[in-house]
């Protein structure tokens, strides 16, 4: 996982479209290794067992990684709403 920090008040925009792309590269590897290890699965190249173990640390991953996106979904429309406050 990438390091990470909840708090997101004090990061310029850019840093938080930084952590945004960064966020999404890391769920396209998900993507890809929850698809390799369906393949895995499919040719028996894995065990039942392995697979169902990788399995959770996938769904876990993929689940912080949604958390993330949402904190950063959530802080972006803060930066950017924010500006129009002060121009009113």
């Amino acid at each position: 996982m990438l390091p990470w920090r909840d708090d997101l008040s004090t990061s310029t925009l850019e840093e938080v479209l930084r952590y945004q792309i960064e966020n999404r590269a890391w769920s396209k590897e998900l993507r890809f290794r929850s698809a390799a290890l369906v393949n895995s699965r499919l040719a028996n190249e894995i065990s039942q067992e392995d697979y169902l173990a990788s399995r959770k640390l996938t769904r876990e991953e993929t689940a912080e990684c949604q958390r993330r996106a949402a904190i950063l979904d959530s802080q972006i429309a803060r930066s950017t709403v924010r500006p129009l406050l002060h121009a009113s």
